[in-house]
């Protein structure tokens, strides 16, 4: 009674009495998840990815590598096949430097008061700065990377969308050419039209932007067009044959849609997140791919270096220059385990399957 008395007298009082309150039933927790703010597909997805710790580092450390690929050719005032000069005249005393060494005549012009930037990762032995090297050949192998995915979604997209969506006699024929292109050894594709392009297509690139990557790179991105983009299609063919016998899909044919547009914004779109993440892993191996190929001697054309090639070069001088091999090592390591983290990252947070 006299706790009654209290609440009576003071009715403006912030107490609360916990009696009249009970627990939320596990039915009216499910109906305020449903009545909670509305979001979209890709909103909900980008939330669960932002809590995944190994796909934030892994946007973390691909910031910084594009960063430091995109600042550092205006801040480093060498160029990645500029032999070292010191007052104007090429220094040949600049060979093998370690990192942070100066050359004896850059010595003698600092001494004299002149100033030299530090070569952060030394110099190779044909006397260039080694650490822009391994900013442009960072350069290469991400550029090929992004441009080889690029043309195996474009072509695997239209390949399987088509595949899947028709059906019968004209699946089962694409599909059988899919199965040919898959029995053919891509690395001897890629050594073959090397050589049979070599002759070709050197006096077509002459005074082009593709001079500078040469006839093996240009191979490399023929074969990814003929060849790598048969997993593409075969994962979109899959995810469309489960699409297409949906009820919205035959409204859409009820009203008389086309077959293009019905494909470009019905199908595709609920599988875009499947496309994606697949994207996202293609380019790791098409950066291994180039990387192989370049230490093997079929990549970019010299004085253009990739991490391939670097990697190749620093062999010669294994036992007395460890880190010319480690260094661009270690930085396709870091690229592709970064791509292959977020692809998976991609893959736990846009999946509809993986949902719990």
């Amino acid at each position: 009674m006299a706790e009654q008395k209290t609440v009576s007298k003071n009715i403006f009082s912030a107490q609360i009495d916990l009696s009249k309150f009970e627990k939320a039933t596990e039915e009216e927790k499910r109906q305020q998840d449903v009545m909670s703010e509305s979001t979209t597909f890709f909103k909900d997805g980008m939330r669960k990815l932002m809590k995944n710790p190994l796909a934030v580092m892994s946007i973390i450390v691909l910031v910084l590598i594009v960063g430091v690929i995109v600042i550092a050719p205006h801040v480093v005032p060498y160029s990645y096949s500029e032999i070292v000069s010191v007052n104007g005249k090429r220094d040949k005393t600049a060979k093998n430097l370690k990192p942070f060494e100066y050359s004896e005549n850059e010595l003698k012009y600092i001494e004299q008061g002149g100033e030299v930037f530090p070569h952060i990762m030394g110099t190779d032995a044909m006397c260039r700065d080694y650490f822009i090297r391994v900013v442009y050949g960072t350069r290469v192998s991400l550029a090929v990377g992004l441009f080889a995915s690029i043309i195996v979604l474009v072509i695997g997209l239209l390949y399987g969308s088509i595949s899947g969506y028709m059906g019968g006699k004209v699946d089962l024929i694409m599909m059988r050419i899919v199965d040919i292109i898959y029995s053919l050894p891509d690395m001897l594709v890629i050594i073959l039209l090397s050589v049979v392009l070599d002759e070709t297509l050197k006096p077509l690139l002459e005074g082009t932007v593709f001079q500078k990557l040469g006839v093996n790179m240009i191979s490399l991105f023929i074969v990814y067009g003929l060849l790598y983009w048969v997993s593409m299609a075969r994962l979109v063919r899959g995810q469309i044959l489960t699409i297409k016998n949906n009820e919205y899909i035959l409204a859409a044919k009820t009203t008389g849609a086309k077959s293009g547009r019905i494909i470009l914004k019905h199908i595709i779109p609920n599988c875009v997140s499947v496309i994606f993440i697949s994207t996202a892993l293609q380019i790791p191996s098409a950066i291994f791919t180039e990387s192989y190929l370049s230490f093997i001697g079929l990549g970019v054309q010299s004085p253009m270096p990739s991490l391939g090639s670097l990697a190749n070069s620093a062999r010669e001088g294994l036992q007395s220059y460890p880190y010319k091999l480690i260094i661009p090592s270690i930085v396709i390591c870091l690229i592709v385990l970064s791509f292959n983290l977020l692809g998976d990252g991609l893959r736990d947070a846009f999946d509809p399957k993986l949902k719990k």
